[in-house]
């Protein structure tokens, strides 16, 4: 099967992945979103899929695996929430005064340290952060899981070098 069939067939499978992602999530939108991810990774990892197999579970697969990477994400964001100690009126406020114009800036200067970034960090840095595992941003550049590591590693340290008037206390 050629992409162009294989795009056709994914996304003839639009209304059911709708289903099962209402299913997990019990909200329409987010669902709508899971789905829009789902079919990325699918379209990415075309050439793993094995003509011949249920394309629809493996689509399934694929949708419930994101689902439960996402909800790892945010249980842990959770959890550091909730370990953070009392917020004060003055955290608030510093926090709605970076939410407003000064935000633009820190944007500016977060994009700006990303485009500093050579490629072979940037890739898989924003790859982890969007939700990729380390054996999937290995699968899609060919590299060792370790090589993927030490890139984000190596990348993580860059960032904070070039944004550490921002960093806590300092």
């Amino acid at each position: 099967m050629n992409k162009i069939e294989f795009n056709t067939k994914v996304v003839q499978e639009v209304g059911s992945l709708n289903n099962y992602a209402r299913y997990f999530t019990r909200d329409p939108e987010n669902a709508s979103d899971l789905v829009q991810d789902t079919m990325l990774k699918a379209f990415s990892y075309y050439n793993k899929f094995k003509e011949g197999t249920n394309l629809q579970a493996w689509l399934y697969t694929i949708l419930k695996n994101t689902f439960i990477n996402y909800y790892r994400r945010k249980v842990k964001t959770n959890a550091i929430i909730l370990k953070t100690e009392t917020i004060s009126s003055s955290d608030l406020y510093k926090s709605s005064l970076l939410n407003g114009a000064e935000g633009k800036f820190v944007m500016k200067d977060i994009e700006y340290a990303l485009s500093k970034l050579s490629e072979e960090y940037y890739y898989p840095f924003t790859m982890y952060y969007e939700g990729y595992k380390y054996h999937e941003i290995a699968e899609q550049f060919q590299i060792p899981i370790g090589t993927v590591k030490t890139r984000i590693h190596v990348a993580r340290q860059q960032l904070k070098k070039k944004l550490k008037p921002y960093a806590k206390g300092k």
